[in-house]
């Protein structure tokens, strides 16, 4: 799987049986540079003993993801192949994949089929990144949690104490956005290079903002949303890394400071938080269109949420614990933006707000958080399989709340 582009050039995969052939081309961990590997593969494989193997053809075809694959490779290549034209399956796995070209990004994820769904290839191994945080004040340490090993190591510092800030990872790098010091609120912005673990400073937000939303939608950094020092707010700011500047844009319809936001379906959502004004904890959501700059409610969550963790796994967003007033939960609702409804999940082990998330290899994980009185040092995560909640054995260096928590290539 590992190294599929080397394997298929070789004289033993073209005279492999049809079934090694499918269950190597369906597999989720294949390393290819583009899809269109597969699809020369197999034809490849088709062309070697073409008389017997091209009433094969449909059955292979089946496991090639022809909707990852450019419009114009499949016009001019998939389009053209012989092989192709003479089988209606082909064409229509061809229709399948033409058809998710020509819809809204949003709607694509109507199209639940293998075909659609990327590879995740293993040679990727990923890391979970956890910057700063109140332990319980402000602190500088950053820790990464390895998932294949399942340990925890130390990293390069802050370079100043940072709690409550927005943390994406973006583009190979790592961005941690605003927050507090442990005597301000910030508009100051750090990233962090993995690869030479090495942190630097980058362009100020315009406005100082702790305990703010920060999300990544068509290559721009948002941060949403937070409080100044004085005043939750309701004002949104991008930052192009291009040009290494911040511009504003549509404020939310609500001021929202201990919010949590996450991206489905090229849309940015907002979730509860806390509004200042009415002194209450919030169950609203709002959605953001880039294409029209305007905020729209969506549905309600089931229960007010000012700190919840605001995760996205499978083009649905988790709201994940919170508090409302001195009650913290450990309940769990999930978004379908599609149906535009709310439903509840398994409850979490513990009660958390505060907490970060993450998704990652299919499940989803909620790191450290405070359960109303003391931080947390815990991690856990949901297994939307099996609607379980499972608690990692392997516990950070020290109980953290308001932390950043990202998951990033791990370097190699």
């Amino acid at each position: 799987e590992q190294h599929f582009s080397d394997v298929v050039l070789s004289e033993e995969y073209l005279n492999l049986g049809v079934e090694q052939v499918c269950s190597l081309i369906s597999s989720d961990k294949l390393t290819i540079a583009s899809e269109e590997k597969v699809f020369e593969a197999v034809i490849a494989w088709v062309n070697h003993d073409k008389d017997v193997r091209q009433e094969l053809m449909a059955r292979l075809m089946e496991h090639v993801r022809l909707p990852l694959l450019s419009r114009e490779y499949l016009v001019q290549r998939v389009e053209e192949e012989i092989l192709v034209k003479n089988s209606s399956a082909c064409k229509d796995y061809l229709i399948e994949a033409m058809k998710y070209h020509l819809l809204p990004t949003e709607q694509r994820a109507l199209m639940k089929s293998t075909r659609t769904k990327l590879r995740t290839p293993a040679s990727l191994p990923k890391l979970m990144m956890v910057v700063g945080g109140q332990a319980p004040k402000a602190i500088r340490s950053v820790e990464c949690y390895d998932f294949k090993e399942e340990r925890w190591h130390q990293v390069a510092e802050l370079p100043s104490r940072r709690c409550r800030a927005g943390m994406v990872y973006m583009g190979g790098m790592v961005y941690a956005v605003g927050g507090f010091n442990g005597s301000l609120r910030v508009r100051t912005v750090d990233s962090y290079d993995p690869v030479k673990d090495q942190w630097t400073s980058v362009a100020n937000m315009q406005d100082r903002r702790s305990t703010l939303g920060a999300a990544v939608l068509n290559g721009l950094l948002y941060a949403v949303g937070g409080f100044d020092g004085s005043t939750g707010l309701s004002s949104v700011e991008v930052y192009n890394l291009k040009t290494n500047e911040w511009f504003h844009v549509a404020p939310m319809n609500t001021r929202r400071s201990s919010v949590g936001v996450g991206v489905v379906g090229g849309k940015l959502y907002a979730v509860g938080g806390y509004d200042g004004a009415s002194r209450q904890c919030l169950s609203s959501v709002e959605c953001y269109d880039a294409n029209t700059n305007e905020w729209t409610y969506v549905a309600e969550m089931s229960t007010r949420r000012s700190g919840a963790g605001v995760g996205v796994l499978n083009n649905l967003l988790y709201a994940v614990g919170g508090h409302d007033g001195p009650l913290v939960r450990k309940s769990v609702e999930v978004f379908d933006p599609v149906a535009s409804t709310w439903k509840q999940v398994a409850d979490m082990n513990m009660c958390r707000r505060n907490a970060g998330v993450c998704a990652v290899n299919g499940l989803l994980y909620v790191v450290g958080g405070d359960d109303g009185s003391c931080n947390l040092s815990t991690v856990e995560y949901y297994n939307p399989t099996t609607d379980k909640w499972t608690v990692v054995s392997s516990c950070m260096s020290t109980g953290r709340s308001y932390a950043g928590v990202t998951v990033i290539d791990k370097p190699l």
